[in-house]
């Protein structure tokens, strides 16, 4: 007996319902593993109790606190990294009884400010390639010369980078303390001194389990000049000739009402 065109009706919708249902099963079992892999991904959450360092006239230093917590046991190190540029280091040779400039490195994409935070020393609970792969302590900054150099040369200019910058205040000379409430619980501070240069920073937080970087938090940070002072910056960037002829007459001015006031007494 032939089946009639009802019976393939129902087939025909049978057919759809088990499909959709497949599609639909299928597509909750992807936006469930979704999901189960950003609740994964989320091991570590950190933010700054200030997102921007405004530089007045007055400015002479400020500190910011990073505060975040942790889905369970595990070592946590901070990273701040500041806008990269070139930089040239210089060397100075003794000839004929005066000090000169015997030879310059200049040295590309160096953090302008960098320093590092940790619970306790690294040593202790990361491996030396982790620490190179993810440019942790100063030892395994990456910091590229223009030029070719020898490896004895390369390391002689490059420890006089960081000491340049470590006496500017601008390179973490120890390791900064991040201290745990509980187990879960993280802070640290973060002090920018008054020389500390404007732009983007960024500040990583890294969780750290068995050696390995499990989770990891980029939050940025800006530096940037406000107020007079940025005005006055951005004259001088913007027009440096008429700065200059300005900063030239505001000196003699200042001369000359010194020098009146003086004769009146």
């Amino acid at each position: 007996m032939r089946p009639s065109r009802k019976d393939h009706s129902r087939k025909a919708v049978w057919a759809v319902r088990i499909g959709g249902g497949l599609a639909g099963l299928a597509g909750g079992v992807a936006i469930a593993a979704m999901v189960a892999g950003t609740v994964w991904a989320q091991q570590l959450v950190a933010d700054l109790s200030s997102h921007l360092i405004a530089i007045t006239t007055g400015f002479t230093g400020t500190e910011v606190v990073l505060f975040g917590t942790t889905d369970g046991a595990g070592d946590v190190a901070i990273v701040v990294t500041g806008p990269r540029g070139p930089v040239t280091v210089r060397r100075k040779e003794r000839i004929a009884g005066i000090w000169l400039n015997a030879r310059s490195v200049r040295f590309e994409q160096v953090p302008s400010f960098y320093m590092v935070a940790t619970n306790r020393p690294l040593d202790q609970f990361v491996t030396k390639p982790v620490l190179e792969r993810h440019q942790i302590g100063l030892p395994n900054l990456q910091l590229g010369p223009r030029e070719q150099l020898a490896p004895e040369q390369l390391a002689l200019f490059r420890s006089a980078l960081i000491r340049n910058k470590q006496r500017a205040g601008l390179y973490g000379i120890t390791l900064g303390q991040v201290s745990f409430l509980g187990e879960r619980l993280f802070r640290t501070n973060i002090f920018f001194p008054a020389n500390v240069p404007t732009g983007l920073y960024n500040v990583e937080a890294m969780l750290i389990r068995e050696g390995e970087v499990v989770s990891a938090q980029t939050t940025p940070l800006v530096v940037s000049k406000v107020g007079f002072s940025a005005e006055v910056f951005d004259f001088a960037r913007n027009q440096p000739v008429f700065y200059g002829v300005a900063a030239v007459i505001g000196a003699i001015a200042a001369g000359w009402l010194a020098g009146a006031a003086f004769r009146r007494v």
